[in-house]
């Protein structure tokens, strides 16, 4: 409605009454503006969520880019479907049980652990523009991507069909209970709780601990579980070999165009999360958060770079620049701000990359030192990084960006700017911390006893001559590239096609004419 439109509204309404009121008229013209503005601000919410929920959509090419760039080409099939039954399954797992989980309603101010209402989305707002249909494909992006995490962890040695039910139920009710209790009004852990955790509540701004924490703990319960990969870390008698073999994937171009298009995406994926539906917009809050993301994972990227590069010149002699170190530096530091970006100050930005980038190199280090087998570094980038990002927003949430996030005076603040008023107030760092071993502890919990049945039925692991042939054959029937990397020997082709494709052994021609048909 125009300010024309307002005052003819207003005038129409005197016309019928009979008499003139200035103070009158000037209060409904300022309703009807009120009412124009609050309905502009719900269309552009709307808008931007959308526009949101397609970049972080578009983050699930880049994690497909990823995993089928690092994975060797007899198993590049196999691993981008994965990825696409992410989308899919968490789309309908989110659909009929996991938004109702995450933000169903409950009593004004009650408390309460899991979601109970609109189950199938049947009770959306219809007065709000759409926003609650909005909101649901922001969530839903986002359900698909933490179940993304884990699909490169435990490529190339995984079932397809153990993968697509662990995705529903990571998606349907892991997932969606962290959410409710971190981010929904009703959750025990949530800042925006009528009677917030030690009065502040946890702060888990984008989802370094919702998203990032969950996926990377989970991909950690899982590849423990499923155990290395063949002729990593151990030869075909079980004996440790003095030093990990080397699985380097097929095309490093795939990799960068992942974690460019990740990236981008993670845009959407912090500037989103700066809009609530049922308070005003704030712009200086995303445009900060998109330049804190922009910091981070360009500062991380560059440490974890140049680290590397000084380890490798002091180990060998010779430096070398890793491509692989700067791409996951760059996304363990865009796992870290993801829980921040959009209450701290730019410097602490920098910080935060910075730290990630060394975490990110620690723990790739660490997890091949125990011999967990990661086949993207995605434990490393999602689960040290979002912890890192958990942490650090208890030291470095700002009180002026506080003040703008939560639209009051807040007195629990960043460790760091306590420390600097002289209180030392450890309140905010002590909700997080709570926050994220209520995450680590209800994901485990879960997640262990799931993995362990699977993998105590044999659904968990592909066999292992399915693994050595490549899973592109073992369950696609044909693979588009080569059939290996490797040089298969013909006997263990021959092998295969008679375990697999029930050819009989006295049968030599048509043993031979199958076998062909992989090399």
């Amino acid at each position: 409605m125009s300010e024309n439109e307002n005052y003819a509204t207003c005038i129409a309404q005197f016309l019928e009454s009979g008499e003139v009121d200035t103070v009158s008229a000037f209060e409904c013209f300022a309703a009807e503006s009120r009412v124009e503005a609050d309905a502009t601000e719900k269309k552009t919410k709307v808008l931007f969520f959308v526009y949101c929920s397609s970049l972080v959509f578009l983050m699930q090419a880049g994690f497909a880019m990823i995993c089928s760039g690092c994975v060797r080409k007899k198993n590049v099939q196999n691993t981008i479907l994965k990825n696409f039954l992410d989308v899919c399954g968490s789309s309908i797992a989110f659909f009929f049980v996991g938004y109702a989980f995450a933000f169903g309603g409950g009593e004004e101010g009650k408390t309460t652990f899991i979601g109970n209402t609109n189950f199938l989305l049947t009770q959306m707002d219809f007065n709000g523009y759409g926003i609650d249909y909005a909101h649901w494909t922001f969530h839903f992006a986002f359900a698909a991507t933490a179940a993304t995490i884990v699909a490169g962890t435990l490529a190339e040695r995984c079932q397809m069909n153990a993968y697509l039910f662990y995705s529903m139920m990571l998606t349907g009710f892991v997932y969606p209970v962290i959410v409710h209790n971190v981010w929904s009004s009703n959750g025990y852990l949530s800042a925006s709780n009528a009677n917030p955790l030690f009065g502040i509540g946890m702060i888990d701004f984008a989802g370094s601990g919702v998203v990032h924490v969950t996926g990377g703990i989970t991909a950690l319960i899982a590849t423990k579980l499923l155990g290395p990969r063949k002729g990593r870390f151990f030869d075909d008698r079980g004996n440790k070999l003095e030093r990990p073999k080397s699985f380097p994937g097929h095309s490093k171009s795939l990799q960068m165009l992942g974690t460019l298009i990740l990236w981008f995406g993670w845009f959407g994926f912090n500037a989103g999360s700066a809009v609530k539906k049922e308070e005003p917009l704030e712009p200086v809050i995303i445009a900060k958060a998109v330049v804190n993301t922009t910091l981070a994972g360009a500062c991380s990227g560059i440490v974890a770079l140049v680290i590397n590069l000084y380890l490798t010149e002091r180990k060998t002699g010779e430096p070398v620049y890793k491509l692989s170190s700067a791409m996951n530096g760059c996304l363990a530091g865009l796992a870290a701000i993801t829980g921040s970006c959009g209450i701290v100050e730019p410097w602490a930005a920098l910080v935060i990359g910075v730290i990630a980038g060394c975490l990110f190199l620690f723990t790739s280090y660490l997890l091949e030192r125990k011999c967990l087998d990661d086949a993207v570094d995605a434990i490393p980038v999602h689960l040290a990084g979002g912890a890192w990002g958990v942490i650090a927003t208890g030291l470095f949430a700002s009180p002026r960006a506080l003040e703008t996030y939560f639209h009051t005076e807040v007195d629990h603040v960043g460790w760091f700017y306590s420390w600097g008023r002289g209180s030392g107030d450890f309140t905010l760092m002590g909700c997080q911390l709570v926050g994220l071993i209520c995450i680590l502890i209800w994901v485990s919990g879960i997640m262990f006893p799931f993995f362990f049945v699977l993998n105590y039925l044999g659904l968990l692991r592909s066999d292992g001559l399915e693994e050595i042939v490549g899973l592109d054959v073992s369950y696609h029937g044909y693979s588009t590239q080569n059939t290996s990397d490797e040089d298969l020997s013909r006997e263990t082709l021959r092998q295969y096609v008679q375990k697999y494709r029930k050819v009989p052994a006295d049968e030599e021609e048509n043993d031979n004419e199958n076998t062909d048909r992989f090399e």
